[in-house]
C-alpha cells in the first residue's frame, strides 16, 4: 500500500507516519482491497484547549473513496479516532460487496 503524507503547519514526524502506518497496516489485513493513503496533519489556531490536532485520512479502495477526520487536543487521539471511523466505514463497504 502507498502512503501520502501531507503537514500543514506542523513539522514532519517519522513518529507520526511510523503510528499511521500500524494502524492502517492493521486494516489493510483485514481489508486487502485498499490501495493508497493520503494523510494529512494540520494545527489549527484555536483558544480550546480541547482541540487543534487535526488528522485527514482518505482511502483510496474499489468504489467511492472513503475519508475520516478527527480534531482532538494530540495527533495520537486524533489518529485513533479516524482508524476507528474508517474501520467501520470498510466493514460497510465489504459487506455491500459480499451481498452482491
Amino acid at each position: 500500500m502507498q502512503y501520502n503524507f501531507e503537514y500543514d503547519d506542523v513539522s514532519a514526524s517519522s513518529r507520526l507516519e511510523d503510528l499511521v502506518s500500524k494502524k492502517l497496516n492493521k486494516l489493510v489485513e483485514k481489508y486487502d482491497f485498499i490501495v493508497r493513503a493520503d494523510v494529512a496533519f494540520k494545527k489549527e489556531n484555536t483558544s480550546s484547549t480541547d482541540s487543534g490536532k487535526i488528522c485527514k485520512i482518505s482511502l483510496s479502495a474499489p468504489g467511492p473513496r472513503l475519508f475520516a477526520s478527527a480534531n482532538s487536543k494530540n495527533f495520537e487521539t486524533s489518529i485513533a479516532e479516524v482508524t476507528d471511523d474508517l474501520a467501520i466505514q470498510l466493514r460497510k463497504r465489504k459487506d455491500k460487496f459480499n451481498s452482491r
